[in-house]
C-alpha cells in the first residue's frame, strides 16, 4: 500500500490540471483552421496589355455588379457586400460602382490560358496555410485583422485596408493570420489554367 502526503496529492492534482489545460489548448488549436472559400472564377484566353491592376468596386447589389462586369471581371458577394474585381489598366472605373482600391501592379504572367479567381479567406490569430505554390500571381486585400505572407525573400505584413500585389508565379509561400483579431481578406488570382491550381512546396 502506498501512502501519499496531502502535499503530494496537491502536486499530483496540479499536474493533472496543467495537463488537462494543455490538452484542451491543443484541441482548440487543432479545431481552428485557415478557411479558404472560392467565390468566383472564370477562364480567359488573353490578358489586357500593359501593367495590370485589380480594381475592386462595391455595388448596391450583386446583380448590378454582374451587369457591370467586363470580360476580365468577377462579381461576388462577400461579407454582406456586392463586389466587382476587374483586372485591367490602372485608373479605370465601373459604371454604378464605388471604387474601393486598386491592387497592383500585378507581376507578369504568361500562359496558354488564364484562370481568374477570387477567394475569401479567414482565420483566427496564429492560424495559417502550409507552404505552397500557385502557377500564377496571388494578390491580397485585407478587410479585417492582419496578414503575413512569408516567402524566400522574407515576410510581408499588411493590415486592414491594405494590399499585397503578389509575387512571381511559383513562389513558395505561407500565409498567416498575424494580428490579435480575426483575419478576413479577399484574394485575387491570375493563374495558368492548364496547371494544378495549388501545389505543396518547401521554403528554401
Amino acid at each position: 500500500m502506498i501512502i501519499r502526503s496531502s502535499g503530494s496529492r496537491r502536486a499530483l492534482a496540479a499536474c493533472a490540471l496543467a495537463l488537462s489545460g494543455l490538452l484542451l489548448s491543443s484541441s482548440i488549436a487543432a479545431a481552428q483552421k485557415f478557411d479558404v472559400k472560392p467565390v468566383a472564377e472564370k477562364k480567359i484566353q488573353h490578358l489586357p496589355p500593359g501593367p495590370l491592376f485589380w480594381r475592386i468596386d462595391n455595388f448596391p447589389t450583386l446583380a448590378q455588379a454582374q451587369a457591370a462586369a467586363g470580360p476580365t471581371a468577377l462579381a461576388a458577394e462577400v461579407a454582406g457586400k456586392a463586389w466587382l474585381f476587374t483586372l485591367g489598366k490602372r485608373g479605370g472605373s465601373s459604371p454604378g460602382g464605388r471604387k474601393v482600391i486598386e491592387v497592383g501592379p500585378v507581376p507578369a504572367i504568361s500562359a496558354p490560358e488564364y484562370l481568374l479567381r477570387v477567394n475569401s479567406v479567414s482565420g483566427a490569430p496564429g492560424v495559417g496555410t502550409r507552404v505552397h505554390t500557385h502557377p500564377g500571381v496571388e494578390s491580397f486585400y485585407v478587410l479585417t485583422g492582419e496578414l503575413n505572407q512569408k516567402t524566400p525573400r522574407g515576410i510581408n505584413h499588411v493590415g486592414a485596408g491594405q494590399f499585397l500585389a503578389g509575387k512571381a508565379p511559383n513562389t513558395p509561400m505561407m500565409v498567416t493570420s498575424a494580428g490579435t483579431s480575426e483575419l478576413t481578406a479577399l484574394v485575387m488570382f491570375v493563374a495558368d489554367a492548364t496547371k494544378p491550381f495549388s501545389s505543396p512546396a518547401e521554403m528554401p
